[in-house]
């Protein structure tokens, strides 16, 4: 499909109406604290649900407990796969492009500076690892999988969002839209496939067409339809998916407070994360390396020397790749050094606890605010276009 500003505006008021429901029943019997409680407990998919669940959130659960039947799965295969040959270099395009991109938009900054149970950033950057983690499983959509509660428990967050900014009076939906609104829910499913495949490229990753194709199209758009996006509106192929995002970024992104503070927050959590002081600095190089200076200055993220000496990563991470092409041994060795880094990295900011996703009872009130897919047809963006004016 084609979009244009009309669309997108359309779009900006547009919620989630399953979850919403379901999230208006909860608060308006007073069964939250029961919910959160209860869904403690419900880890797994397929796992029996308690005993005195609220009706409403029974009834929101199983209608929600299995993934989109349009699903192609040998494509699913493909995209876990692909993720598996490049965990590290996602998990680095997630932290250090994907969540300052969506701090670079005011009014996504000033959501995630609003919602009390999203203030912290550890919790915040672990939450999303551990849902592309749990995504990423072979067993992802079969009994015993994390993946599918997290889905539906996230998808209960926005709606919880949404509920408490429009029952306090505190979003200016005529000027920002409804809040998490399908443009915005859209938008971060191009934020968490399609810019992490410009940042891969921009660090020089070997990505096949048909790895990165699966990854965008299969693994995320699923994602998407179970968090709740309109699937008549979402991006059917990569080229829609690039209007979107240009056409997105172009209409919401600036300076903000808020956006600054979040970066600020992610530069902190990361330099904590690096051991020693000395490599601190990589932290902001990449982050600017990744989303380019305009957005990076927007963010404040501070220059350093090292800004230069990370622009030869690609070089290094190509001569990693002749090593893992031409020896088996080296796959796996370096297989194995993504997974215990995602792994590392998960530990540390969770303190090795498993994230629970829970409905806020209550917002802040002040803003503040080695199977890899053959290495053929290597996958590159398309060259720029003319950027989108607003008329």
């Amino acid at each position: 499909m084609t979009y244009t500003e009309a669309s997108m505006h359309a779009l900006r008021q547009a919620g989630d109406e399953l979850a919403d429901a379901t999230v208006a029943a909860l608060f308006e019997r007073g069964e939250v604290g029961k919910f959160n409680t209860l869904m403690r407990y419900v880890s797994s998919a397929g796992a029996p649900l308690p005993d005195g669940l609220p009706d409403a959130a029974r009834e929101y659960l199983q209608a929600t407990s299995v993934p989109p039947a349009w699903v192609d799965w040998q494509e699913m295969e493909k995209a876990r796969l692909f993720f598996i040959d490049n965990n590290v270099h996602i998990s680095t395009a997630l932290s250090f492009a994907s969540m300052p991109a969506c701090y670079v938009v005011p009014h996504v900054a000033k959501l995630l500076s609003a919602a009390h149970g999203l203030e912290y950033p550890s919790k915040r950057m672990a939450e999303t690892g551990q849902f592309t983690a749990y995504l990423m499983q072979p067993d992802a959509f079969e009994a015993g999988s994390r993946f599918i509660p997290a889905a539906q428990k996230v998808r209960l967050l926005h709606a919880s969002i949404r509920h408490h900014l429009a029952r306090e009076n505190r979003w200016d939906t005529d000027v920002l839209g409804t809040p998490i609104c399908q443009e915005d829910m859209i938008g971060g499913q191009m934020f968490f496939s399609l810019l992490v495949l410009d940042s891969l490229h921009r660090l020089g990753i070997h990505m096949s067409a048909e790895g990165a194709e699966a990854y965008y199209y299969y693994a995320w758009r699923v994602v998407g339809a179970m968090l709740g996006v309109d699937q008549d509106t979402v991006p059917k192929s990569l080229d829609e998916a690039r209007q979107f995002l240009d056409l997105y970024m172009i209409r919401h992104m600036g300076p903000s407070e808020e956006g600054t503070h979040l970066t600020r927050q992610l530069i902190d959590l990361y330099e904590e994360v690096v051991p020693g002081t000395f490599f601190d600095p990589i932290v902001s190089a990449l982050i600017r390396h990744l989303i380019g200076d305009t957005c990076a200055d927007w963010l404040q993220v501070p220059r350093t020397t090292w800004d230069t000496v990370v622009k030869a990563v690609p070089h290094l991470l190509g001569v990693l790749e002749t090593i893992e092409d031409h020896s088996p041994l080296g796959a796996w060795a370096l297989d194995r050094l993504g997974h215990l880094t995602t792994i590392f990295e998960l530990s540390s900011l969770t303190r090795g606890r498993v994230m629970h996703y829970a409905i806020p009872e209550q917002l802040k009130r002040d803003y503040g605010i080695s199977n890899a897919v053959p290495r053929t047809h290597r996958w590159t963006p398309p060259a720029a276009r003319t950027p989108y004016r607003p008329t």
